[in-house]
């Protein structure tokens, strides 16, 4: 049966993919152009690379969030977790006087525990995830909080700072960490045992976990997964704010929640991939760019936003309500 699942899924190949993403292939095209025309600015390589730079952290935040949406959850700690590595690496920095390289594995695991826990109380103890991800955030940012007395950790090491803000070939450093990460996220989900067990979980759970599937094992893999690349992502943005701020990133996982669903991947969990899902954070990052272009005003950015998160949710229950029929 577990043969079954995930042989389905590789018979929707590319025929599949370009089927599902010749729609928002296609507005992100148009929306390009119409912001080339709107903002002589837009095209320009300055603005490119700005552009780059700020949907980085996004897309981090979209790979984890897209394979815990992919087993039917959603991680909502990501935002937390991107804020408490990011004091806590910068506490341990500039406070405690650690060395780099130790507070930056502190800051990942972090993350790695938050997603650790996340996983434990969803697998085993069957708290929604909904729930579990919602709790977790609460305490990852009340602990960021409690860590830097609420006020920012300024540090200004250019050995750290650089991981935020440098260059490689005129290409921003976070810009490269992302395409790193984007192949690798790829190459697991696509190549490995683990990763072909994610599609079929989130196909059909029940069916995944009688056919042998350790779906326990799955779920916690993936938040875990999920915690480290949002813990990755605080301290790539603690570099480049040269401080670690524990307000930072609220609400920045509905951006991440956006750009899966604008890129294909089902709320219903089993469908989806690396490539689709970054076509959304594109999306996200180039409508934003483009009405901070404009002058458009921020409140009237939120609600452009939420109308686009309600366009793409219903666009997904529509397509599923197809599927099933």
């Amino acid at each position: 049966m577990a043969t079954d699942l995930l042989n389905s899924r590789k018979n929707h190949g590319l025929l599949g993919f370009f089927k599902k993403n010749i729609a928002i292939v296609t507005g992100l095209i148009v929306l390009c152009v119409v912001l080339s025309f709107a903002s002589p600015y837009f095209l320009t390589r300055h603005n490119i690379m700005t552009l780059l730079r700020q949907i980085s952290t996004n897309a981090v935040l979209t790979l984890g969030m897209m394979m815990c949406i992919m087993i039917g959850g959603i991680d909502l700690s990501m935002a937390s977790v991107v804020a408490l590595s990011g004091t806590l690496t910068a506490v341990l920095i500039s406070r405690l006087g650690m060395s780099i390289p130790m507070a930056i594995i502190l800051g990942l695991a972090s993350g790695a525990v938050c997603g650790l826990f996340s996983g434990l109380f969803i697998a085993y103890v069957k708290v929604p995830a909904f729930i579990a991800t919602m709790a977790v955030m609460n305490v990852a940012r009340g602990a960021a909080y409690l860590a830097t007395n609420a006020n920012p950790v300024r540090i200004t090491l250019d050995a750290f700072n650089n991981l935020g803000i440098g260059f490689v070939a005129g290409v921003p450093l976070p810009v490269i960490y992302t395409i790193v990460l984007v192949i690798l996220v790829a190459l697991f989900l696509n190549k490995t045992r683990m990763g072909r067990y994610i599609y079929a979980v989130g196909g059909n759970f029940e069916a995944a976990r009688y056919s042998g599937i350790n779906v326990k094992a799955v779920q916690i893999t993936v938040h875990v997964l999920s915690g480290f690349l949002a813990a990755f992502a605080g301290i790539v943005l603690a570099a480049r704010m040269y401080s670690g701020q524990p307000a930072v990133a609220t609400g920045w996982e509905l951006d991440a929640v956006a750009a899966s669903v604008l890129g294909g991947i089902s709320l219903f969990g089993g469908t989806g991939s690396v490539a689709s899902a970054m076509i959304g954070v594109l999306i996200i990052g180039v409508l934003q760019n483009g009405l901070n272009l404009l002058n458009v005003n921020s409140f009237w950015q939120l609600i452009v936003k939420g109308i686009v998160i309600l366009i793409a949710v219903s666009f997904d229950m529509i397509r599923s309500r197809k599927a099933d029929k």
